[in-house]
């Protein structure tokens, strides 16, 4: 039942009418990028990752070997890009096509 104060929009998408605390829930919900590794599983920040590839590191004059464990994720808000730290390489922004998560 609505309460007196309570601010209603119309949703276009769903073609209800919505509370605005509800609506900005939803689109909260809808900003968040989900970030899947090579073989689909859904990274998280926190999660550890396996090389799947030798990756050349630019800059570095360094090559991961693949079945490197990198520890400790963090997502970038992009899709295809997970920042993480290597003991050797700090500031190390790695493709989620390149890893699997463990």
């Amino acid at each position: 039942m609505a309460q007196d104060g309570d601010d209603y929009i119309y949703d276009e998408v769903s073609g209800e009418w919505m509370s605005a605390a509800d609506l900005a829930n939803r689109n909260q919900d809808a900003d968040q990028v989900e970030v899947r590794d090579a073989v689909g599983n859904v990274l998280a920040d926190g999660d550890s990752v396996t090389l799947i590839k030798d990756l050349a590191v630019k800059g570095a004059n360094q090559t991961l070997k693949r079945g490197t464990v990198i520890k400790s994720i963090r997502l970038t808000g992009d899709a295809q890009e997970i920042d993480c730290r290597h003991d050797a390489i700090k500031g190390l922004v790695l493709r989620a096509e390149f890893v699997r998560k463990r």
